[in-house]
């Protein structure tokens, strides 16, 4: 049987709630992934876990230099801004604009109001804990807020998976349902990496910042499918 025909078969034979179990799942794991870390983070005990990590991506005998070459900082620079509250909003308006030209205003909108609510959240975290940045490198970029959870890693995730769901959810085609989810996948990691490595985080920071994105990112898309069941906001295109 080919993947399209079981998809399909799948989907004809219940699929519905086998979509609701995977989502409660996946909230269940990530909530109690974050309240671990964050417990963890808020007694000191992830502190020598944090030195260690951060301390392995530098240079034993200058701390101010990351491995790699010097291109690789260049690199993780550029990856870094991925997770960027201005690239992420921008995004997230293009997005937007594409969904409202192919006269989807309703999943335009429910994109906008998802990432703008969670990226609202991820600040009032960062406020809520006031983790101080990690001080033992040079940080490779600049940074004002504080660290705990990272906001880059949570706003990527959040972003990049809401916008994968939302896409997900107007085609029926499985290959590019995968293709959309792997693609966030991606950037979000390697925003989360290049926090570490340009010693801007704590490995802890960007853990908590990952698991609170995937949290708000399945929580919208559940509420998402709930609205499309009820019309309200479109669906899959056949």
């Amino acid at each position: 049987m080919s993947w399209k025909r079981y998809w399909n078969r799948m989907r004809a034979d219940g699929g519905r709630e086998l979509y609701w179990l995977l989502a409660l799942l996946v909230l269940a794991l990530s909530a109690w992934i974050f309240v671990e870390v964050a417990g963890e983070v808020m007694e000191g005990g992830a502190q020598a876990m944090d030195r260690a990590l951060l301390l392995a991506l530098r240079s034993p005998t200058d701390l101010s230099d990351p491995l790699g070459p010097v291109w690789a900082e260049e690199l993780m620079r550029d990856f870094t801004a991925l997770g960027a509250n201005g690239i992420l909003i921008l995004t997230t308006l293009l997005a937007a604009g594409a969904l409202f030209l192919a006269r989807k205003p309703h999943a335009a909108w429910a994109l906008i109001v998802a990432v703008g609510l969670g990226l609202g959240a991820s600040f009032l975290l960062k406020s809520a804990f006031d983790r101080p940045r990690p001080d033992l490198v040079p940080h490779g970029t600049l940074v004002r807020t504080r660290s705990f959870p990272s906001g880059h890693a949570m706003g990527s995730a959040l972003t990049y998976l809401t916008l994968a769901a939302l896409l997900a959810r107007q085609t029926a085609e499985l290959r590019l349902k995968l293709y959309f989810f792997a693609g966030a996948l991606l950037l979000t990691i390697l925003v989360g990496i290049s926090r570490v490595y340009l010693g801007v985080h704590w490995p802890t920071d960007i853990l908590a910042g990952w698991t609170a994105g995937v949290f708000w990112a399945i929580l919208s898309w559940t509420a998402v499918r709930s609205l499309q069941r009820r019309g309200r906001v479109e669906g899959e295109e056949r």
